[in-house]
């Protein structure tokens, strides 16, 4: 038998039970759209959270200041901390795997005016390397430079949303505006961003000024001791680094304010790569479920293909029969079953993966709301999905292929369907 004859009786014999076959198909080809999608939703799951946590700052640490739990030094547990504006500069040193050390202080509340409008808003001061490690974009104008931050002059870097209740429609680009009284020329105006956490307001109903000028214009009122700030902003040199880094901050602060730098209670910490890092876990484990299921699917419509076959075999018992007795090699016989279940497999598995990627591409033509980024196929997904569908192949022919071959042509003539 040629390949074109092994062909056109495979064809032949599919027709011949169309419904059958239509279902079987069915099934693989859901069993690979389920796998495809699920993981895919999997992965836009989790990519749309990191997007949304580098909306605050990417592998970013932030140190809060605490109470000491443990005595150190002579001095005693339960002392309140407080950072100060100097600390960044001897942190920078004592810290190589940190790639910034930043400080910032804000203070909320603070009366600012324009020509058209008013309100009580948050001001915060940091360094220049502070754009970058909270994800400010620039929408006109610029951020302030290091050359504004050795002058403390006074000028301000907007939100989006302040620019509209200060300005409305009019432009902002270097109006003056007063806070508390005193005076800022508006240098930028930050770019309209979705922000799905933070730890003082959000960014763009904030201001943003050289850390000099707030700590000199806007100093905390008494009890409080001068140069305190809030935070500081930590981002390691790398993800290798980022232990190394904590730690050596942590030392650091310890040196310098005289608290054990085994004392958790005394420097608070929000690490977003811990926390992206165990969504990303959580994520990783969801996906792993919904290909599991989408797995499990395939291998029922392998089972299915199998059942499919094996009823072929019964019912064309005769034809093999006949076909044996004229000569037909246990080869050929074999040769026809596994091409029949190669086909349907591969046919189908071609469709699910067709529809698959095809309803990626509908979503994704969509708006995404927060947290998720649409349906993201992998191409890892679709290798393993191939390398599964040559398993289901192999296993749904091999048995029905045997059981035909291994006929007897004189039992198979005697046979009556």
């Amino acid at each position: 038998m040629t390949f074109r004859d092994l062909l056109d009786a495979t064809f032949r014999t599919l027709w011949a039970h169309k419904m059958r076959t239509f279902l079987t198909m069915f099934g693989i080809a859901w069993g690979i759209l389920s796998i495809t999608l699920m993981v895919a939703a999997g992965e836009g799951l989790r990519k749309g959270h990191e997007i949304q946590m580098q909306t605050m700052g990417k592998d970013l640490i932030i140190i809060f200041s605490g109470r000491t739990s443990m005595q150190a030094g002579g001095a005693r547990a339960g002392r309140r901390l407080r950072w100060r504006d100097t600390d960044h500069i001897a942190l920078a040193a004592e810290a190589p795997d940190c790639a910034h050390v930043l400080p910032e202080f804000a203070r909320g509340g603070l009366q600012v005016r324009s020509r058209f409008n008013a309100g009580a808003l948050m001001v915060t001061g940091s360094l220049p390397p502070f754009q970058h490690v909270r994800s400010l974009d620039i929408e006109e104008g610029r951020f302030y430079n290091w050359l504004d931050v050795e002058q403390a002059r006074r000028v301000a870097f907007i939100g989006s949303d302040v620019r509209k209740q200060l300005y409305g429609d009019k432009p902002a680009l270097g109006e003056t505006i007063t806070m508390n009284g005193f005076p800022y020329e508006v240098i930028g105006v930050l770019k309209r961003k979705e922000q799905n956490s933070d730890y003082n307001g959000r960014d763009v109903s904030k201001i943003f000024v050289p850390i000099g000028a707030v700590v000199r214009d806007f100093p905390q009122p008494p009890p409080s001791l001068p140069h305190v700030i809030d935070q500081l902003l930590v981002v390691p040199a790398s993800v290798e680094q980022h232990d190394a880094c904590e730690f050596q901050v942590r030392r650091g602060l310890a040196r310098l304010h005289g608290f054990d730098p085994n004392d958790k209670e005394a420097v608070p910490v929000w690490d977003t790569f811990k926390e992206a890092r165990a969504f990303r876990s959580m994520t990783d484990g969801m996906k792993i479920f919904l290909g599991a299921v989408g797995v499990v699917t395939l291998f029922l419509g392998g089972i299915g293909v199998m059942n499919v076959m094996l009823v072929a075999v019964r019912e064309r018992t005769r034809e093999i029969g006949i076909r044996k007795a004229i000569g037909a090699t246990r080869g050929s016989i074999v040769s026809q079953f596994f091409a029949e279940t190669l086909i349907i497999v591969f046919f189908s598995g071609a469709l699910g993966l067709g529809m698959a990627f095809g309803l990626c591409s509908l979503v994704n033509s969509m708006e995404m709301p927060p947290f998720f980024a649409g349906l993201i196929a992998d191409w890892r997904v679709t290798l393993g999905s191939l390398g599964l569908l040559g398993l289901v192949a192999l296993l749904a022919a091999v048995y029905p292929a045997t059981i035909a071959a291994s006929i007897d042509p004189i039992e198979a003539l005697r046979y009556e369907a």
